[in-house]
């Protein structure tokens, strides 16, 4: 029996080492002398040193090719399991590159579809490390069949849980799919890749006219296709980004964000907005610095900062709690709304609204931006995805109007008529249907033209004066409840903490249906 025993240990041990090797020493080698890590080295940067424990680490394929097995890797090429991330557990998982090129067999999809559904079951965050090579061919339609069922898994866990996408390969296929499936996807700006087809079967590519990473790498993702959140200068910096955003988010839906203390008092005044607006509504400034200059510590985290720069959107905290920040950038496009900041922005708010977040809007719009392109592009359908997600949102909101709030943009921005909670506005706020100088253009045309050349301007002048004084005060919209202040530039952070506070108990209620039908 003793023999036996020490027998069985020994092919334990054996076979967890088989485990760690992976697809073997050399090809493990190959990847670090490439400037990637395996697997294992990975998830150690990951995760809190020592809390790591591997589920399923014997799953092996079950694929036959003419009768024979193909050649068995223990752990079928992924590695999975739970740990602790700064005390706060997650389930995690890490490709294999070393074993079949990452490539997703039917086990090792089951395998990852297994540990979401544990994340789900007990509400725990999701954080996945891919970098594979699509679906394995060897294992035909059954690699298909066991990718299948990660998918659904990861869209019942939209929503329920947050995940988090560190693409640090080459990740194509379905798998690229199922990586941008959760709520923030980083790339590693040297290796992280993403495409739906192979960069080998697409014509530019075969024809030299772009390569791979002009293709599907980290800076194309984060400027043209808004797939990358975030581009990680290296794989521990796609770590520590991951456990920065990490920080923002509950456990789960039904939980609360955490709470981080700050030394930063809420009553402290934002001289520096005074002068930070120019006097000239038609100069412009950095929306950025008004958030840092409100939020607690100065600390904004932004999010698909090269994707449509004309909105920003991002985390922070407001007296320690977190917040999800949305406003128009000025210094781009004049902060207009266009296709691709609707969707940015829609996308965030529904993320921020399904974990609890309370949304504070920071707004300067001018309108959506015209043109031919927008048109056709189809930008009525996507204005509305940003409407519908604000006026679905059940979290606190919060709007700060800096300056211009014109038109349909005006409504778009979480106005009051979308039941915002707190709508508050600088003295150097206009809300209108159109800015001064084209209402005036418009509604004034026969009575300018009517007036001799040398006296037009100062008759525009005169109309554009009363106009601004009649419809476009923000003393206006507050008069008629649309506005609950008009406040001064340095008292927004207080005003804003106090809001929060006072609105952290909102709960909403609304009659029974299914889900609503976005325009997506």
């Amino acid at each position: 029996m003793a023999g036996n025993s020490s027998d069985r240990l020994e092919d334990l041990q054996f076979k967890r080492e088989q485990a760690r090797l992976g697809g073997g020493l050399k090809r493990q080698e190959a990847i670090r002398s490439s400037g990637r890590g395996t697997a294992r080295d990975r998830i150690n940067m990951l995760i809190d040193e020592g809390s790591f424990i591997e589920l399923d680490s014997f799953v092996t394929h079950r694929t036959t090719d003419n009768g024979m097995f193909l050649h068995h890797t223990i752990g079928d090429g992924v590695v999975a399991g739970h740990g602790t991330i700064n005390g706060r557990r997650i389930y995690c998982f890490a490709q294999d590159f070393s074993v079949h090129g990452g490539s997703m067999g039917e086990m090792h999809a089951k395998k990852i579809a297994k540990l979401v559904d544990m994340a789900q079951r007990v509400k725990a965050p999701i954080i996945g490390l891919w970098d594979g090579g699509g679906q394995r061919a060897h294992d035909g339609i059954a690699a298909l069949a066991g990718t299948g069922e990660l998918l659904d898994q990861l869209v019942q866990c939209s929503g329920r849980v947050p995940m988090i996408s560190l693409v640090l390969g080459p990740v194509v296929g379905v798998s690229a799919l199922a990586a941008s499936l959760a709520d923030f996807t980083i790339l590693g700006e040297e290796h992280g890749q993403l495409f739906l087809s192979s960069p080998l079967e697409t014509p530019e590519v075969i024809e030299g006219e772009v390569d791979a990473a002009g293709l599907g790498g980290a800076n194309l993702h984060a400027s043209r296709s808004g797939i990358a959140c975030m581009i990680a200068a290296d794989e521990e910096d796609a770590c520590t980004l991951a456990a920065e955003i990490l920080s923002y988010l509950p456990d789960h839906n039904m939980a609360d964000p955490p709470v981080e203390e700050t030394a930063d008092p809420k009553e402290r005044k934002n001289t520096i907005l005074e002068t930070l607006v120019p006097d000239n509504p038609n100069k412009p400034y950095d929306m950025v610095k008004v958030v840092e200059e409100i939020v607690d510590d100065g600390i904004f985290v932004e999010l698909f900062e090269a994707y449509a720069d004309n909105i920003i959107i991002g985390f922070a905290r407001l007296e320690g709690r977190t917040i999800g920040v949305v406003g128009n950038q000025p210094k781009v496009l004049a902060g207009c709304l266009d296709i691709d900041a609707s969707i940015k922005a829609a996308r965030f708010i529904r993320t921020c609204d399904s974990f609890n977040i309370p949304l504070v809007t920071f707004e300067d719009v001018p309108g959506f931006l015209p043109g031919v392109v927008q048109e056709w592009g189809g930008i009525i359908r996507h204005g509305a995805k940003l409407l519908f997600a604000y006026a679905e949102a059940t979290v606190p909101k919060l709007t700060l109007v800096t300056r211009k709030a014109y038109g349909g943009a005006y409504l778009a921005m979480s106005c009051k008529h979308l039941q915002s909670d707190y709508n508050v506005a600088w003295p150097t706020a206009e809300l209108a249907v159109m800015g001064a100088d084209g209402a005036v253009s418009i509604i004034h045309r026969r009575e300018i033209n009517a007036v001799p050349d040398e006296e037009k301007e100062g008759v525009r002048q005169q109309l554009v004066a009363e106009y601004k004084a009649k419809f476009g005060d923000p003393y206006v919209a507050a008069r008629n409840g649309w506005l609950d202040d008009v406040i001064e530039p340095d008292e927004s952070r207080i005003r804003l903490c106090r809001a929060l506070n006072i609105l952290r108990s909102k709960r909403e209620w609304s009659p029974p249906k299914k889900h609503g039908n976005i325009p997506l």
